[in-house]
């Protein structure tokens, strides 16, 4: 059993695609086990390199305390979760064979590449397993889509929440978006993730639209039928957060709006079907400027405006001909 920890969020398990499918090729005669969240379980199999989820999770995004007993005595351990040493220590519990990991100073077992602070998250885990002898392609992100149908196909999909208020647009610029799309003609729906009903809600109350175009309410979309809606979309309006890589994994175009985070680190690739809008203050940090987990809008988040998004949208629009069909 090759045992694999990510016990982190959908946009995490998204970006980390392309170590994991790097180490499905090198490991093709071994059981590729993820430690992640239960909820990912389908994100997991849409990868198509997983065998199979261990259910595990910490607090927020801390390392989890334990893993099942099962989780015992893999052939490799693979720590695609973090820097160390907490999550090395973690999978050195479980006695593997050998454990791949980021060289920490603090857990010498640990032999692998020093940690790039300042390196994108696809390219950080592609550089862990090619250590090892698996090479990646950063770019090999694409999932397939599911045969889920879409409840809004052609639409622009707006999804105003994340995780934390320091990555979240404005509601009334976000309803702006929304009003100015309707008023051209365009199909519009508004996603609420977990919690986020309320704020899908006033979103597409104050920007005119229906009830209905409010989707994820009051349940989140499952997986499957996100990844639907979006695969048949014509376009995604997303903060820094997992519907983003949702996007990118699914080969929809996105316009994606950057606060206390630079993109240099988690945006999309750069092939021409997403956006990004970020204005870093001179002399910022050139990577993490702000706290991205801090209880208000980060100031470069709010230097974006609604005509600048709309820009974006428009410029997008040629790329998306045949969306929904």
């Amino acid at each position: 059993m090759v045992l694999v920890l990510r016990a982190l969020g959908l946009g995490d398990l998204l970006t980390a695609v392309p170590a994991l499918r790097a180490l499905r090729r090198a490991l093709a005669g071994h059981e590729l086990v993820l430690a992640a969240p239960p909820e990912l379980e389908g994100v997991a199999r849409a990868t198509g390199c997983v065998d199979r989820l261990l259910p595990a999770a910490g607090p927020g995004r801390a390392v989890p305390d334990a893993l099942p007993a099962e989780a015992r005595h893999p052939d490799l351990a693979v720590n695609l979760h973090g820097s160390g040493p907490a999550s090395h220590r973690l999978l050195a519990s479980l006695a593997p064979r050998r454990l791949w990991a980021f060289h920490h100073p603090e857990f010498p077992g640990a032999d692998g590449p020093p940690w790039d602070p300042s390196a994108h998250e696809r390219h950080r885990w592609c550089a862990l397993t090619a250590w090892y002898g698996c090479p990646a392609d950063p770019d090999d992100v694409t999932i397939d889509p599911p045969g889920t149908a879409s409840p809004a196909p052609g639409a622009v999909v707006l999804h105003p929440g994340a995780q934390a208020p320091a990555r979240r647009w404005p509601v009334a610029r976000f309803a702006a978006v929304a009003a100015a799309l309707h008023r051209a003609g365009l199909p519009v729906v508004v996603t609420a993730g977990p919690g986020e009903d309320r704020l899908a809600t006033a979103v597409a109350a104050q920007a005119g639209l229906p009830p209905a175009a409010v989707l994820g309410v009051p349940r989140p979309l499952a997986f499957d039928a996100l990844c639907g809606l979006v695969a048949r979309a014509r376009c995604v309006v997303v903060g820094d957060t997992g519907l983003a890589h949702v996007a990118t994994a699914l080969g929809t175009p996105s316009v994606v709006l950057f606060g206390p985070v630079a993109p240099s680190l988690w945006g999309p690739p750069d092939h021409g079907l997403h956006r990004v809008l970020w204005h870093p203050s001179r002399g910022d940090d050139t990577t993490r400027p702000g706290d991205p987990h801090a209880g208000r809008p980060d100031p470069r988040l709010l230097r974006i405006t609604p005509g600048e998004v709309l820009d974006a949208v428009h410029a997008l629009l040629p790329a998306t001909a045949g969306a929904g069909s």
